[in-house]
């Protein structure tokens, strides 16, 4: 009498309601980590970067290689300081909780000075294909600065700091630990020429991709209401698919 064995696969030990648990806030935990110290989602909210960046375009930031102290984050984040050219995000070192995005000019040690709109850094006219100058007017504080008097919407404690920055040529010298920044859409845009140095402590990162771009009115964002606020939302969802702007998904910001 022949007996056929049958063999038994073994059975994979079920997870425990612990594990599963366990195994959910492991994720939700990474997930936290990711997007509070690594990855940010940011909005554009204004035309000052205009056409590097538009009104709706819905950007990652990459908060941790920017702003690590010194060597590196890991093998696979590398630090890197910032640049002239780069792009960041920051707060606004006189509006607190606005978040800002600019392109950067000037770095410790720089000399910067703008004549007829075209920005001068230790004594060379930058060469800027991104900007634009959307308005084509004359403005001489804007444009001759820092040599012309305060004018416009300059915040009344920069002129007292920006002449205790000025070298005997009248350029502006940026100090230690801070940046020069400026919007890619000269005409409208208020940045360090209005408000001054930006603080190495108060950037938060470098925008890397545009995951989601949307046809937003420039004014959307001064829409406060309730009312204003569940319109353009209800708008969002009705033409999700029509005033996404699809060419721009996944471009990246540089």
């Amino acid at each position: 009498m022949f007996a056929k064995a049958k063999e038994k696969k073994a059975e994979k030990p079920k997870e425990s309601l612990s594990e599963s648990i366990a195994g959910i806030a492991a994720v939700l935990v990474s997930g936290l980590f990711i997007i509070t110290f690594i990855i940010q989602a940011f909005e554009i909210p204004s035309e000052s970067m205009v056409e590097t960046l538009l009104v709706g375009d819905h950007v990652f930031v990459d908060r941790l290689s920017p702003t690590a102290k010194a060597g590196f984050v890991g093998p696979l984040i590398p630090y890197r300081e910032i640049r002239h050219g780069d792009i960041i995000v920051f707060l606004h070192p006189k509006e607190p909780g606005m978040y800002v995005v600019k392109r950067i000019v000037g770095v410790p040690g720089d000399r910067i000075h703008l004549h007829e709109g075209k920005v001068y850094r230790n004594g060379e006219e930058l060469n800027e294909p991104y900007v634009i100058h959307s308005l084509g007017d004359y403005n001489p504080y804007r444009d001759e600065f820092p040599s012309a008097p305060r004018q416009g919407q300059v915040t009344p404690e920069w002129p007292a700091v920006m002449r205790e920055h000025l070298n005997k040529d009248g350029e502006l010298v940026v100090p230690p630990d801070s940046f020069f920044g400026m919007g890619d859409n000269r005409d409208v845009s208020l940045d360090s020429r209005f408000w001054g140095f930006i603080p190495r402590e108060n950037v938060i990162g470098r925008p890397l991709f545009i995951y989601w771009s949307f046809k937003t009115p420039k004014d959307q964002y001064e829409r406060t209401s309730m009312e204003d606020r569940i319109g353009f939302l209800v708008h969002v969802v009705i033409h999700f698919f029509d005033e996404t702007r699809w060419s721009r998904m996944f471009h990246r910001v540089h």
